[in-house]
């Protein structure tokens, strides 16, 4: 029976952020629409605990025997043999961590998200901007396949690498998150932003756009409103309360809910009186489709991918 194997590492990550959900999401979208025969299985490194890897439908994860630094390196550093493959017909990597090639007879194909260790190397860690540059050039050149989420991507990425191989370009897509479940204490009204804290995502620009509009002297019930962020924090140090705090704003006004369940993604995204994306750069800006499913107006940034995804219908 043929077999894809998808790699799951992401889900165990300590900020799993969007390319986690977008794992997730993957995993259960392929394991109910796979073609009749096939089996949908994901793969994980070594870890001590493997269960939050595991999604409905999927069968495993298979664990690998190294650990995740040293799966990491091994594939990093492309040392020849089939130990490096996690097995199956059909390899994806849902990230650039991926296996060097696949061996004859079988196929690899990755997800680069985005172009943003090119385009602003400013908003990640040296370590990631090399390790990024390195991973996607070479699966530009031996994967089977790329997958992108935009056409902007797909552009930038021509501009930027040497890519050998096909590109389709695989928007993402809004999955049903569920009956709300209740957040205590969410204001009446309030400006939403959804993304892990780090410096790319913009929180900054939006915590002194708050302050701004504070000090605007317009009516009370705009210049008032408060900022609810959803996410976890990420690399950079990022403290949207002491930012507000250094422009004057109380810290009532930004409230930080951190990772939340789907039950409660829905409840917050659904009385949201806006939600606002002020990314530096993004591959794609899932929130964007999924606060207008719920019907939520958007306000983004000119960023080419979020511009592409909203269509017309954001500010």
């Amino acid at each position: 029976m043929p077999e894809l194997v998808v790699v799951a590492e992401q889900l165990l990550a300590p900020v799993p952020g969007g390319t986690g959900r977008y794992t997730a999401q993957l995993l259960r979208a392929l394991a109910a629409t796979a073609p009749r025969g096939w089996t949908v299985s994901s793969v994980v490194a070594r870890h001590a605990e493997v269960e939050v890897a595991r999604v409905d439908g999927v069968a495993g994860p298979r664990v690998l025997p190294l650990p995740p630094r040293v799966l990491v390196a091994a594939w990093e550093a492309g040392v020849p043999g089939m130990s490096l493959w996690p097995g199956g017909d059909a390899v994806h990597a849902p990230t650039p961590l991926a296996p060097p090639k696949a061996p004859r007879g079988r196929s690899l194909s990755v997800t680069v998200h985005d172009t943003v260790p090119w385009s602003h190397p400013e908003t990640l860690t040296p370590r990631g901007v090399s390790w990024h540059r390195r991973m996607v050039a070479r699966a530009a050149r031996r994967a089977d396949t790329l997958v992108v989420p935009t056409e902007a991507v797909a552009r930038d990425l021509a501009r930027r690498v040497a890519v050998r191989v096909p590109t389709r370009v695989a928007a993402h897509g809004v999955t049903d998150l569920g009956p709300p479940t209740p957040v205590p204490g969410l204001p009446d009204r309030y400006v939403l932003a959804v993304g892990t804290v780090e410096p790319r995502k913009g929180v900054d620009v939006l915590v002194e756009a708050v302050a701004e509009l504070s000090r605007s002297g317009g009516p009370v019930d705009v210049v008032d409103v408060p900022l609810v962020l959803v996410g976890q924090p990420g690399w950079g140090g990022l403290d949207p309360v002491r930012i507000a705090a250094g422009h004057g704003l109380a810290g009532s006004r930004v409230r930080m809910l951190g990772r939340v369940a789907d039950g409660e993604l829905a409840t917050v995204l659904r009385n949201a009186s806006v939600l606002a994306v002020p990314s530096l750069a993004e591959g794609f800006g899932l929130p964007v489709l999924e606060a207008m499913a719920a019907g939520v107006p958007v306000v983004h940034s000119d960023d080419p991918a979020l511009v592409e995804v909203s269509a017309g219908a954001a500010v």
